[in-house]
């Protein structure tokens, strides 16, 4: 490696990558600030001209008076929230500050088995103990959607005690369930429901999209505004509806998780980003709604691939679909949703937002243009015509992780003295840390939980197959952390 000094490796790779000019079919939607153009330059001056600190007549964050009090009251009014905070730290800092504003140390509380690896922060510090709700497996398309009613109806009859139901609405793929008929099932139990919408910021500005969670009567959601509200990234949106939280609890968690030096770069962008979309959003959905079902259309016509849509929802885990998220199966191909990702990469400039075993997730979003679909068309078009093997169709995998018994709470395992050792050694030992399919980011085996012999083996499938699992360690990355016997 080199180690000269004179090097900005990271700055030199963006600036590489970006001269590449690849179709833009995945997050942040800005598109290196294409729709926030009157941020980057206010007044003809650069960007940085706005990197300030907490000076007079700037505000705080953390005690909003002023600007930022009235710029997270505007988001809380286009939002129809009883009360808006600005996130620094993404939507990953704000589902934690909520469930450590919501639990103590052995709270029961219920979320998906689906969710993402951001809740496990909050499960640390809270020391809540997760119960896991199994979520609806789309088999065609093998990923998980929400989770049914009967589900959540049994899971509250059998953990009373519970703090609330946490839920992800849409998932990674675009799919929500009922989510108003899931909160009203918590809601008659007096459970308040905390919701993950990091890829929702934009459903109330056109009714062709699923709907919000605030709509559904959620009692507190976040929003990742970054990935397809338009501002930058890490900047995300925390909502407070009604009285089942406590606003002042949510607001300590939030100062003592985030940065006490918050960008103000990533703060005024939400405000630019709530404006444009308060002002302009139902028109650039419009658009960019087109520019989608154009693209759903052509690619449907092309041999061997299927798309989701209304057609694959079957109104159990899986309601509704955001149209613009365009989920391809490559299954029938012979390849890999991740070769067939590498293929539109380095032979096509195309990027898409993210590969699974049978997947691609194309994102048509504010940024993205007919130019980027178009490519993306051409792109599949050929890979069908010179790498497809149509008669000889990828092999099945398993669809979800065996269900393996939680020993320990996350919290204590990750404070309990641990090992290393390999795969093949682990069989019935506890897991210290989180082993973690990413993307999209959603752990197979958490702190606290039991390896069994199914986990290991399946665990070890996905490796086999070369499904990009994170977490193990060692030359061989083989190896993983386990609690001290």
């Amino acid at each position: 490696m080199n180690l000269d000094q004179k090097e900005a490796p990271l700055f030199t790779a963006l600036t590489r990558y970006i001269a590449k000019n690849y179709a833009y079919l995945h997050l942040p939607a800005h598109r290196q600030g294409k729709v926030l153009s009157e941020l980057l330059s206010p007044e003809g001056k650069s960007l940085l001209h706005l990197d300030l600190t907490e000076l007079p007549d700037l505000d705080d964050l953390y005690y909003p008076q002023e600007a930022i009090a009235w710029a997270q009251d505007l988001a809380a009014a286009l939002y129809k929230a009883s009360q808006s905070f600005f996130l620094v730290n993404g939507t990953s800092g704000g589902i934690q500050a909520l469930i450590l504003s919501l639990c103590r140390p052995g709270n029961e509380l219920l979320l998906p088995r689906n969710c993402h690896r951001a809740v496990l922060g909050g499960l640390i510090l809270s020391g809540a103990k997760p119960v896991y709700l199994q979520p609806v497996i789309n088999q065609e398309f093998g990923f998980a959607a929400s989770i049914a009613p009967e589900e959540l109806t049994r899971s509250l009859k059998e953990h009373q005690d519970c703090r609330g139901l946490l839920l992800v609405h849409p998932t990674y793929y675009g799919v929500a369930g009922d989510l108003a008929r899931l909160t009203a099932l918590a809601h008659q139990k007096n459970k308040p429901v905390l919701i993950d919408e990091a890829h929702g910021a934009h459903f109330p500005f056109h009714p062709v999209l699923p709907p919000d969670a605030l709509s559904c009567d959620a009692d507190a959601v976040v929003q990742s505004m970054h990935k397809l509200g338009g501002s930058l990234t890490q900047s995300s949106l925390l909502h407070l509806k009604g009285r089942r939280l406590t606003s002042y609890r949510v607001a300590d968690s939030l100062r003592l998780l985030q940065t006490s030096s918050p960008s103000y770069l990533l703060m005024a962008s939400l405000d630019v980003a709530r404006r444009q979309m308060a002002l302009t959003g139902h028109e650039l959905l419009n658009q960019v709604l087109e520019i989608a079902f154009q693209a759903r259309d052509e690619i449907s016509k092309i041999s061997g691939l299927k798309i989701f849509g209304a057609e694959n929802l079957d109104y159990l885990g899986a309601c509704f679909f955001d149209p613009t998220r365009i989920v391809i199966s490559v299954k029938q191909w012979g390849l890999t949703g991740y070769q067939a990702a590498q293929l539109l990469s380095s032979a096509y400039r195309v990027q898409v937002e993210m590969a699974d075993y049978y997947n691609l997730v194309a994102i048509v979003s504010l940024g993205s243009t007919r130019e980027d679909a178009q490519a993306l068309v051409k792109g599949l078009s050929e890979i069908c015509q010179k790498e497809a093997k149509i008669n000889q169709p990828l092999p099945d995998v398993p669809l979800s992780p065996p269900s393996v018994p939680a020993r320990l709470t996350p919290r204590e395992a990750w404070f309990a003295p641990n090992r290393l050792v390999s795969l093949k050694e682990s069989v019935g030992l506890i897991s210290a840390q989180e082993i973690t399919l990413s993307p999209p980011g959603i752990p197979l085996l958490f702190p606290g939980e039991e390896i069994t012999i199914e986990m290991r083996d399946y665990l070890g499938q996905l490796k086999k197959i070369n499904i990009p699992v994170k977490g193990f360690t060692g030359p061989q990355k083989d190896k993983l952390q386990v609690i001290k016997s």
